[in-house]
């Protein structure tokens, strides 16, 4: 499945040229995932809060590739690439409108903890089997985010 969504990026986001401001890349970024998570699939992070786990960041790796505009409509694309018992690597990507130029690339590792605790929790096998179903396998992890943005700016035909 394909989740994606588009946004107007904002006058008081930008830098004074005009520029996306490199720190809100990532909440444009994580605010789309949050949003693909309850549009298809119905996921809402408070739920899993109740339940006592909830889900950190313990890392992001981005790269920006073209900057993007105030008033400009960008497309995010959220895909999760990387799952075990106790984290999940999801990546986001950031076109202009059209999807044809690459704006912004990030890797976020999310750890789920435990609510009360703060500690590492293992995921739930509720959540393994869902994100089992929807991970997708065509990312070469290893390879890194410099040879991703190469895969995605030069696509096989």
């Amino acid at each position: 499945m394909q989740l994606k969504t588009f946004y107007t990026v904002r006058f008081n986001d930008c830098d004074p040229m005009g520029h996306l401001n490199n720190a809100r890349y990532i909440d444009y970024l994580l605010n789309a995932r949050e949003d693909h998570l309850k549009q298809a699939y119905q996921i809402n992070l408070l739920d899993y809060h109740k339940q006592g786990i909830a889900w950190v960041v313990r890392r992001h790796d981005i790269q920006y590739v073209r900057p993007a505009f105030y008033n400009e409509v960008v497309c995010i694309e959220s895909r999760l690439i990387e799952l075990s018992e106790s984290h999940v690597l999801v990546e986001m990507l950031m076109y202009d409108e059209q999807q044809t130029t690459l704006k912004a690339i990030m890797w976020t590792n999310f750890t789920s903890v435990d609510v009360k605790t703060g500690r590492r929790k293992e995921h739930p096998a509720s959540f393994m089997e869902f994100a089992a179903g929807v991970k997708v396998d065509d990312v070469n992890i290893p390879a890194g985010i410099p040879e991703r943005i190469k895969t995605l700016m030069n696509p096989v035909q």
